[in-house]
């Protein structure tokens, strides 16, 4: 029996090894190379064949440096004020979302996750809450704010984020929502790519809803607030 959990304990050990060397080589890797697809992208792939839905995927990658200035601007205004500021964790807006969801039991959960954890999902994890992807989101988020460093982290999470169904990135949106680049979106499209974020299966920034067009007005209020961003 004691030979059998060594076993199982050696086993476990060289799981680890390989689990958590391999993941500081993607992350290194993704500081320099694109990364070509993420988990979300294969689930929602599978998810449409299951469903018997026609396979959609489109994603075009654009630098940082090629894209409006509004959209990193929009996002920070929208997700995440402090971006620049923090070190992958906000930990003032984690004690505000737990407090709030403790008075709001049963009612919808408000989040908390910064850019840089919501990157450190899209590119690594799944979407599904639970402790475990909790805890590995927490590891990445670590990771990529001492490899990859603001710039890259915003460039990566506005090239993969989900902005519609099989639409990724803020390039591809932009073509398909507004018939041009990324390069060339206002301030107020910026806004609205921003605005419809949180559920972008929902919401359709070229046909934004009323709540859609006032979170676009928070939003620009927001962006003037925070000024010129510099990474």
């Amino acid at each position: 029996m004691n030979k059998f959990f060594r076993r199982i304990w050696k086993f476990f050990l060289y799981f680890l090894i390989i689990y958590f060397g391999t993941s500081i080589l993607f992350v290194v890797a993704y500081r320099f190379i694109n990364p070509p697809v993420t988990p979300l992208m294969v689930i929602r792939l599978v998810q449409q064949a299951y469903h018997g839905q026609a396979i959609k995927l489109k994603h075009d990658w654009i630098p940082l440096n090629d894209m409006s200035t509004s959209l990193p601007q929009a996002v920070v205004a929208a997700e995440d004020n402090l971006f620049l500021e923090h070190s992958g964790f906000d930990f003032e807006a984690i004690q505000k979302a737990k407090e709030f969801n403790e008075k709001k039991k049963g009612k919808k959960v408000r989040g908390a996750s910064t850019i840089t954890q919501q990157t450190a999902k899209n590119v690594f994890l799944w979407p599904q809450r639970s402790w475990v992807r909790k805890g590995l989101e927490v590891y990445f988020t670590v990771l990529i704010e001492l490899v990859w460093g603001k710039k890259r982290i915003m460039e990566v999470y506005l090239n993969v984020i989900e902005t519609g169904k099989g639409i990724y990135g803020v390039e591809t949106a932009s073509q398909h929502y507004f018939g041009k680049s990324a390069a060339k979106i206002t301030r107020g499209e910026a806004a609205l790519i921003a605005a419809i974020l949180p559920n972008p299966l929902k919401w359709n920034p070229s046909s934004p809803t009323a709540y859609i067009q006032r979170r676009q007005q928070w939003i620009l209020w927001n962006m003037n607030n925070i000024g010129k961003l510099g990474y």
